[in-house]
């Protein structure tokens, strides 16, 4: 779950990061009020939930309140990478010395945190890592003792030369650390981390994301959660009981297992083509979740061809089955579908098969192919 920066700096807030004042407005009168309201130069922020709002036109800079109201007027209803800003963060500006980027993140091939800070505040740090790695610096934590003091203040001082602002950079580290750990996050990110010539430091941005696995604990997080803002074929997947990422490919896979549902992804890579989409319906699979499953891929204007790939334990190959029978039936699918079915009730799920003329193979690399070779028929 990904949430709006406003909502990060609210987070923020309360483990004392130091974040600017500001309010969010849904019209230019609310901007230019709270413009008024704060009584020095703003910024004027959209808010959605992808990068490149600079870019794109969707930070500016206003000296008063007029300007933020003309601001707001043109950031307000604009498209940022196909989604439409319906809301502005109104924020004090700051005196800028220099920029710096802290961040925490969870390392999945060694299971830890990593905090990683750079001098090199302001852009992608994915860009920073690409032309000039070597201001990047990475420390993995050891999740059961925690992010200690000592690391942070070394963290700190690898991005400043200043003790004092070494020490303030360290403090804030700590904190964020302790913000991603309790509140279940998969990235916490300051970008840029800023000072000030009179020595203050700001947390300029934020950005959260969290993982949906522990929202059950943080409900006032899970109360932040901007619907219109997510894609609606992920919130109904989510809402249905299945995993949904969406693609750019036009193999739509409906697979059980994440790792399955991985592995099934590269093998289209592998024979040239590209997934449509990551969808994995899960343990104990019933008819309806491959109804579902399938009402969600077919919305999708770019898929040629829908692949099932099915390795039956607890999911009941035939449970599968009556699904896709059922999703035939009543859906209509205009795109071809090749079906692997195998394990649990594998024989009796191929002859319900039958009824719609579909026939299953028990090999993960056909159907692959088979797949690929309908899409272009």
């Amino acid at each position: 779950m990904k949430i709006h920066e406003y909502q990060a700096k609210e987070i923020f807030k309360r483990y004392g990061i130091p974040v600017q004042a500001g309010e969010v407005a849904n019209s230019p009168e609310e901007g230019k009020n709270i413009a008024e309201k704060i009584g020095k130069p703003v910024m004027v922020k959209a808010q959605v939930l992808v990068g490149g709002r600079g870019k794109a036109g969707g930070i500016k800079y206003a000296k008063n309140p007029d300007e933020a109201y003309q601001y707001a007027k043109e950031i307000l209803g604009m498209e940022i990478k196909g989604i439409k800003v319906k809301k502005v963060l109104v924020t004090e500006a700051a005196d800028i010395s220099s920029e710096a980027y802290i961040g925490v993140i969870v390392d999945r091939k060694t299971k830890k945190p990593v905090v990683i800070v750079s001098q090199a505040g302001g852009i992608d740090i994915e860009e920073v890592a690409k032309t000039t790695p070597e201001k990047i610096f990475k420390l993995e934590v050891d999740p059961l003792l925690g992010l200690q003091s000592f690391q942070a203040r070394d963290l700190g001082s690898k991005i400043y030369s200043d003790f004092k602002i070494a020490a303030k950079a360290a403090d804030v580290i700590k904190k964020l650390y302790f913000a991603f750990t309790e509140n279940d996050c998969s990235l916490a990110e300051i970008n840029p981390f800023i000072t000030t010539p009179k020595g203050e430091v700001w947390a300029l941005d934020a950005k959260i994301n969290l993982d949906d696995s522990g929202l059950a604990r943080h409900p006032e997080i899970e109360s932040m959660r901007d619907k219109d803002a997510e894609d609606p074929s992920e919130m109904k997947a989510r809402e249905g009981g299945l995993s949904f990422v969406k693609l750019n490919g036009n193999i739509g896979c409906i697979v059980n297992g994440a790792g399955l549902a991985m592995a099934t992804m590269d093998l289209v890579k592998h024979f040239g083509e590209e997934p449509a989409n990551f969808l994995d319906i899960g343990g104990s699979s019933s008819p309806e979740k491959v109804l579902n499953a399938m009402k969600i891929i077919l919305k999708e204007p770019n898929v040629k061809a829908i692949l099932f790939n099915i390795f039956g334990g607890i999911t009941r190959c035939d449970d599968v089955a009556n699904g896709i029978v059922q999703a035939v039936k009543q859906l209509k699918p205009p795109v071809p579908i090749a079906v692997r079915l195998t394990g649990t009730n594998e024989d009796k799920a191929k002859k319900i098969l039958e009824k719609v003329n579909l026939t299953a193979t028990s090999s993960m690399v056909d159907v692959v192919k088979k797949a690929i070779e309908l899409s272009k028929g």
